[in-house]
């Protein structure tokens, strides 16, 4: 399969498969990953036809495919070779653990280099593939992990994490954990009954007590009671994980729902942190109706996955701190200027962590979260690209 036009290099759709063997204690996913002893990754290959490159630019997300998304499509039309990775995790992240998609990264990295022949591999993190990318070469440049948040041993120190020789960070946000955090509906009293509602939060309600614009006291009332929330949640999930290790009798894992999971003052007060986003409005539509509908964040989950990638306190992928370990890598950062999913304050975050010296930032100007009729952003885009890639030896 093939995309081409008088303009655009073409190339080709190539799968790749990876398989390695991992010994689990428990089956994470539905269908043959993981149940039989071994780990199987899918990924797709954007190949441009007779244009060699000793390079691959790497997009993965703990738990999207991105093949289809046009940023990806957008570089092979450019004639740069690019690989989308996904993880074990694909399309399903109720069982997600970060720990294990860097080690799925690992392997594709290693996979590009040792089969696919790349001599360079520059992470491309999109979205929520920014702080993966972040927390990923963290780990390969100082590897300190050798459990999960939950406990269970999984060393990444002895993983021998292959570095990747390059960063683009891109419409990215914080983290998984800090980004629900601060979605997360705080007027939830009861997670097991989500119309219990404190009135003072509830900022969705049509007599909602607050309403915008919102004054500086009340938003940061309402920022802690987001951590309060998680926190809870938190403190739930370790002390069932240890009420299940108590009894012994077979069951280690259990799922449950986090109920309105998109509530955040700047949804509906462009006034809060501004940015050239659209008001009443998030990436997946109205913020009233995602905050309950079934795509939102953290919506279906288990105790080990709540740990290790929405916890606020407990989560190893949280960005700046994995940015401040990158010391030695080449990062460019590039923010959509009216992003309708990372908010303003993020990128700033993530900018002054970074403890790389070789670090740039561009803004694209009215660009949204995915470009979506939007091609002279994302031209802008793909531009900075190809112009840091060609001046840091990535591309010709």
């Amino acid at each position: 399969m093939s995309d081409t036009a008088a303009t655009k290099a073409s190339w080709d759709r190539i799968p790749v498969i990876l398989r390695f063997e991992e010994k689990l204690k428990m089956t994470e996913t539905y269908g043959f990953t993981g149940a039989q002893g071994f780990t199987v990754l899918e990924g797709q290959r954007l190949l441009p036809r007779d244009r060699p490159s000793d390079t691959v630019f790497l997009f993965m997300h703990p738990t999207s495919t991105l093949q289809l998304l046009p940023m990806p499509t957008a570089l092979a039309d450019a004639g740069l070779h690019v690989l989308c990775a996904g993880s074990r995790y694909a399309k399903n992240d109720s069982a997600l653990i970060m720990e294990k998609v860097a080690r799925d990264l690992g392997e594709y990295i290693r996979h590009a280099r040792e089969v696919l022949g790349y001599r360079k591999v520059v992470l491309i993190g999109w979205s929520g593939g920014g702080s993966l990318s972040l927390f990923y070469q963290g780990q390969a440049e100082q590897p300190s992990i050798t459990h999960t948040p939950a406990g269970d041993p999984y060393d990444l120190t002895q993983a021998n994490l292959p570095r990747a020789d390059g960063i683009i960070f891109i419409a990215a946000h914080l983290s998984r954990a800090e980004t629900m955090t601060e979605w997360m509906d705080p007027s939830v009293r009861n997670e097991l009954d989500p119309d219990d509602r404190n009135p003072e939060f509830d900022i969705y309600a049509p007599d909602a007590v607050h309403k915008p614009p919102f004054d500086a006291g009340f938003v940061a009332r309402f920022r802690d009671a987001q951590r309060a929330r998680n926190r809870r949640i938190t403190d739930w999930a370790l002390e069932m994980l240890e009420t299940l290790k108590r009894r012994d009798n077979g069951e280690m894992e259990r799922a449950f729902v986090v109920h309105r999971t998109m509530c955040d003052p700047r949804w509906i007060d462009p006034t809060l942190d501004p940015n050239g986003r659209k008001p009443n409005w998030t990436y997946l539509g109205d913020p009233r109706t995602v905050n309950s509908g079934p795509a939102g964040l953290a919506r279906f989950t288990t105790l080990r996955s709540w740990l290790s990638q929405w916890s606020y306190d407990l989560s190893n992928a949280k960005g700046p701190t994995n940015a401040a370990r990158i010391r030695e890598t080449p990062v460019l950062q590039i923010e959509n200027e009216a992003d309708d999913a990372v908010p303003a304050t993020h990128n700033p975050a993530v900018r002054a962590a970074l403890a790389t010296p070789d670090k740039e930032f561009v803004q694209i100007k009215g660009a949204t979260h995915y470009y979506l009729g939007q091609p002279a952003q994302l031209a802008e885009c793909i531009g900075a690209v190809l112009d840091w890639s060609r001046r840091k030896g990535f591309a010709n």
